[in-house]
């Protein structure tokens, strides 16, 4: 009976580090530069996984628990932005959504942890899980991957060979080796576990500075085409979901700031742009069907003397939506566009709409888009633009798809000001900046109120713009049409870390089934 008291004490306090490690990874992501701080978390997670400081180890049970601890940790302030103007319930209930991946993975870590090579298959552990919730249901919601917390840190050039999965797979790992250190100082200390230890601490680190002579260059190889482009941030009359309330005025912002721009290269102040950015939901008035949007589009055009990417949304016959990107180049008109592929569940179309109607008064606010299909890349000005639509970012197909289809640079128009001011926009932007060095692309952000930028292929943001202002960045960048090895390689890095995740965990319950025979 005297164990009790100390053995709940010591559940409590794993349950508090378990919240702690999810706060650390929360604490990686930007605004903030501490990009160290994920292995750390990640690091603490595993030792309360595998029981460090207590006489038993977790059951499956007791993983699932710490696993869901440590999700909630991260998720509920990650992902305040989506209740920002529809209230707590949907941000929670997808926090809590998320944070059962990362009990599962709680649970694989428990059933992993006896195994010799504990430290390496618990890494690949969370690469399978990165995968599944970036896949299940809906689609997936590859939000919050550890990769999109690392545009800063030193591990960044993985992303150059694997993407984003093998990216998050160096933290979890160097978090892996973290926690074997100390499960060496504090546990059990043989040649062996501090062989593993230092191994599995360094090894990310050893190839992502190895990689780093292999980046693409920010300067401009020989025989490289520049440009100049424009990204135009024309801002919003006011923030939330009604903001589209007044297209017109946001159209009008958008078209002002072009010609601002166009009076600007008249005088001499700025370079004349080869290629206008517009950003997502520029214009809500289907220019295709509204003769005055048309219009104003052209005039703007005109004045740039230049073709320019128009975020619309068009109306299908069927009354369902497209959310496009259309070349307009002058009197010429619309040219070829991109139709968004990856549309976002609850939020441009809600899934199995009559039943959520019966939780929330938003359900009918949720759009009735319809994805797109295409390769994502649109031609303007003879330049190949590889198109991720705001969401899209997210997701490794949608870029690798239009980069190997030809994409010379990538432009990212996105609308944040349904999200109002909170981290939303700073963390697509490091998002938008894994995919510059994993493609080797500059990438140029346009952003309907902010934050607008311009990447370079290494992932160092050479300009952007701030929240709620209306601004134009003007950018020379380079025209690249060599591929990484990332690119080259698309989703085979991921499924590889998958299958030996597979095969680490099926060995293990084989394992435990022939020992108890």
């Amino acid at each position: 009976m005297k164990g009790e008291p100390r053995e709940a004490a010591r559940i409590a306090l794993s349950c508090i580090a378990a919240v702690v490690s999810g706060l650390l990874v929360f604490a990686s992501f930007p605004p903030r530069q501490l990009w160290f701080l994920a292995p750390v978390g990640i690091a603490l997670l595993v030792a309360v996984l595998l029981g460090f400081g207590r006489e038993e180890s977790p059951t499956k049970k007791g993983g699932f628990g710490y696993g869901f601890l440590a999700g909630l940790g991260f998720f509920v302030p990650l992902l305040p932005w989506i209740g920002v103007y529809v209230g707590p319930l949907p941000w929670l209930a997808l926090a809590a959504a998320e944070s059962v991946f990362i009990a599962i993975f709680g649970v694989l870590a428990v059933v992993l942890s006896r195994s010799r090579w504990w430290p390496l298959s618990i890494a690949l552990a969370w690469s399978l899980v990165e995968w599944a919730r970036s896949s299940f249901p809906f689609g997936g919601f590859p939000w919050g991957r550890l990769a999109f917390g690392q545009p800063d840190g030193w591990l960044l050039p993985l992303a150059s060979i694997g993407g984003a999965p093998l990216l998050s797979f160096g933290v979890a790992l160097t978090g892996c080796g973290l926690a074997t250190i100390g499960h060496c100082v504090f546990v059990r200390r043989t040649p062996a576990m501090w062989l593993s230890a230092v191994a599995s601490t360094v090894t990310a680190s050893v190839v992502a500075v190895a990689l780093l002579p292999t980046l693409t260059s920010d300067d401009p190889e020989p025989g490289d085409r520049t440009i100049t482009v424009a990204a135009v941030q024309g801002s919003v009359p006011r923030l939330g979901l009604d903001f589209n309330a007044q297209r017109r005025a946001v159209l009008d912002n958008h078209v002002q700031e072009t010609l601002r721009l166009a009076d600007d290269v008249s005088a001499g102040k700025q370079p004349a742009p080869d290629l206008v950015i517009w950003p997502e939901n520029a214009s809500d008035i289907d220019p295709l069907r509204n003769s005055d949007a048309a219009a104003l589009i052209t005039e703007a055009s005109e004045a740039v003397g230049a073709p320019i990417l128009v975020g619309s949304v068009l109306v299908n016959d069927d009354r369902t939506t497209t959310n496009s990107v259309i070349v307009w180049d002058g009197a010429a008109g619309p040219g070829e566009r991109h139709d968004k592929k990856i549309i976002q569940p609850f939020g441009e179309y809600l899934p199995y709409r009559s039943f959520f109607r019966l939780f929330s008064e938003y359900a009918d606010r949720a759009g009735y888009f319809v994805p797109g299909t295409g390769n994502g890349v649109v031609h303007a000005a003879g330049i190949a633009v590889g198109i991720a639509t705001c969401y899209e970012v997210a997701f490794d197909r949608a870029l690798t798809e239009s980069v190997r289809s030809g994409a010379e640079f990538i432009a990212i128009p996105t609308n944040n000001a349904t999200f109002g001011d909170t981290e939303m926009t700073y963390q697509q932007l490091a998002m938008s900046r894994i995919r510059a060095v994993e493609h080797g692309r500059s990438v140029v952000v346009a952003a309907t109120s902010g934050i607008s930028a311009t990447v370079s292929p290494r992932g160092t943001v050479m300009q952007e713009t701030d929240l709620f202002v209306p601004q134009v960045l003007v950018q020379q960048i380079s025209l690249r049409s060599d591929t990484t090895v990332g690119t080259d390689l698309g989703r085979i890095p991921e499924v590889l870390l998958c299958i030996a995740a597979a095969l680490f965990v099926s060995a293990r319950i084989l394992n435990r089934r022939k020992t108890n025979l």
